[in-house]
């Protein structure tokens, strides 16, 4: 896939925010970071719990009647993802021997694989909607250890620009160990820029708004997720 830098508008203060980053120390997976002024691709994931499957690739149905939607946007230049997850109809706690439940695993439709990245779990727990927003730079790290390294080691995001349909996003529960819901990431559209999902180049509203037919969502647009998402660096700033 063609990498291409989509340039998005962005406030005098989140321009603050950048170069503030931009000479502060590296940061890493497990420290949230500001969101950059660009991407080069934009992902999402329709997770549901029959895509689930176990170590052994046997499948493992998750949680009957969950959903799950993962929306992904990467600066591979600068090494950072933002996410914007919700996970619906799901019960229970989470679980997983890696630092957290919600992940990015390098794996193939109905295979296994390891994760590269772990994710802060979407909140609250309850029967509620539970959602999960921010920007994550490398190198990332899972804390789960293969052949005496971590599985986040040598991770670069040009790998998911490079193969989306090689990598998976999920999450775990106490009572779905394997899974509780899961989905193939698929490339669409940012900032108006075909980046490989068949987009073409449009108006600010289709840029920002990627509508939900073409997730495929009812009732949840990553326009929403995005300013879901710039409400809560505001709050927390």
């Amino acid at each position: 896939m063609t990498k291409k830098t989509i340039a998005r508008p962005i406030t005098i203060g989140a321009l603050a925010s950048v170069g503030l980053l931009a000479i502060g120390a590296p940061a890493y997976a497990d420290t949230e970071v500001a969101e950059p002024s660009s991407f080069t691709s934009a992902f999402t994931v329709m997770a549901t719990p029959d895509q689930v499957v176990n170590n052994d690739g046997v499948a493992t149905p998750g949680q009957p009647g969950a959903s799950g939607t993962f929306t992904f946007r990467i600066n591979s230049d600068l090494e950072i993802i933002c996410y914007d997850i919700r996970l619906e109809g799901v019960s229970g706690d989470y679980q997983s021997p890696a630092r957290t439940a919600t992940h990015i695993h390098e794996a193939a439709a109905g295979q296994p694989g390891p994760p590269r990245i772990a994710f802060p779990n979407p909140a609250p727990v309850g029967d509620g909607p539970r959602t999960s927003s921010g920007c994550l730079q490398g190198p990332f790290t899972t804390g789960i250890e293969a052949n005496g390294a971590d599985t986040g080691d040598g991770f670069s995001l040009a790998q998911i620009e490079a193969n989306p349909a090689g990598f998976t996003g999920d999450s775990h529960t106490v009572d779905y160990a394997a899974g509780v819901v899961r989905g193939q990431l698929t490339a669409v559209p940012v900032g108006g820029v075909d980046t490989g999902a068949g987009g073409t180049a449009g108006g600010t509203s289709d840029a920002l708004g990627l509508s939900a037919a073409a997730l495929g969502v009812v009732g949840l647009t990553v326009g929403t997720a995005v300013v879901l998402h710039r409400r809560r660096q505001t709050a927390s700033r």
